[in-house]
């Protein structure tokens, strides 16, 4: 070999030891210090038109600037089973190794699910459990509880008597489901003599108020209304009550008792107003909290078996996986204040 040969193939050997020497101290600090080194997280926001929702995503922010997590940018799918496809494939394409979404259309969800499943990527679904489709695990509360609650509530205040709307959130979603059919059951059994209005809204503000106006023309006299979902239903429904004439303070003749679901912090102010009476509290914090460590866990090939965990809260079996059901407090205006609710810390 000519000595022009063996030099310049002494400096190439030369540039691959350096090239592998950066290259190693560039891995070492990424797994030391890094988010890089961890599994990726695809986070699937479900829409913005929800005050819950945008609190649910502030607590998102907040869980991913600790720094122990490796999470993708996150997308929103506004309520659309197409879109949130769509941003499932990106999270896909772009390394994930586990995916939270909250389908807002539980039935439509199916094949994606199965799809992710093929490719071995676990997901956690946040506060809705979809029909059908493997999940690792569902990060909700009782639902079931939300209704019965509410029927409970309405009808100890009204003394079992009286005319209700039932402003439903989408009957294809388990939510509105529950919610509804827990609530129907618990008034038929327990207060017969309360006349329910089921205003179907697809969790929609808009449709929600404009049915409620339509109830309210043939039926003046309704004295309680239960809210499905606060966060798109408590600004629609005050407005329409005030120019009305009928936002009266509780205690006072003519107020319309109102429950609510969700626990957002405009839910708070109202009962400290006595424009509504309670709500029941989402856990937007802990979905937010533990959404991602289930997350991070199957990513990292954790498994949880059925039973209490140690934050308060029980693991069920359900047919596609399992289910982590979160506590969910009844807030009327004896604890309003309590720093304990979420409600009280979000901005």
């Amino acid at each position: 070999m000519k000595l022009t040969s063996i030099r310049t193939a002494a400096a190439a050997s030369a540039v691959l030891m350096v090239a592998g020497l950066v290259t190693a101290c560039n891995r070492e600090s990424s797994t030391d210090g890094g988010s890089e080194s961890k599994p990726k997280i695809g986070v699937d926001l479900p829409r913005s038109d929800s005050d819950f929702w945008n609190s649910y995503a502030q607590y998102i922010t907040k869980e991913k600037d600790k720094g122990d997590l490796n999470l993708l940018p996150t997308s929103n799918s506004q309520n659309d089973v197409t879109k949130l496809v769509a941003n499932v494939q990106v999270f896909q394409n772009s390394g994930a190794k586990a995916v939270v979404m909250a389908p807002q259309d539980t039935g439509a969800i199916a094949s994606t699910l199965d799809q992710l499943a093929a490719k071995d990527i676990p997901v956690v679904s946040v506060d809705t459990r979809p029909d059908k489709g493997d999940v690792y695990m569902v990060v909700r509360a009782d639902n079931r509880a939300y209704g019965t609650k509410a029927c409970e509530f309405l009808g100890e205040q009204l003394g079992g008597k009286g005319k209700v709307a039932e402003l439903q959130g989408a009957l294809d979603s388990i939510n509105g489901r529950d919610r509804s059919e827990a609530f129907a059951s618990c008034m038929k059994e327990r207060f017969p003599n309360i006349k329910v209005f089921e205003l179907p809204t697809d969790w929609k503000g808009d449709v929600a108020s404009a049915k409620l106006q339509s109830l309210l023309a043939q039926h003046p006299d309704l004295n309680g209304v239960y809210m499905q979902a606060g966060g798109v239903f408590l600004q629609p429904t005050l407005a329409l009550l005030k120019q009305k004439g009928l936002l009266k303070p509780a205690g006072t003749k003519g107020h319309i008792t109102i429950i609510s679901n969700d626990g957002i912090p405009q839910e708070f102010d109202a009962i400290r107003k006595g424009h509504i009476d309670a709500t029941v509290s989402q856990p937007a914090d802990l979905y937010a909290k533990y959404a991602l460590y289930y997350a991070k866990a199957a990513a990292e090939g954790k498994t949880f078996k059925p039973g209490p965990t140690d934050h308060d809260s029980t693991i069920v079996k359900i047919p596609n996986g399992l289910e982590d059901q979160l506590p969910a407090p009844l807030v009327t205006k004896e604890n309003v204040d309590d720093a304990a609710l979420w409600g009280n810390t979000v901005k």
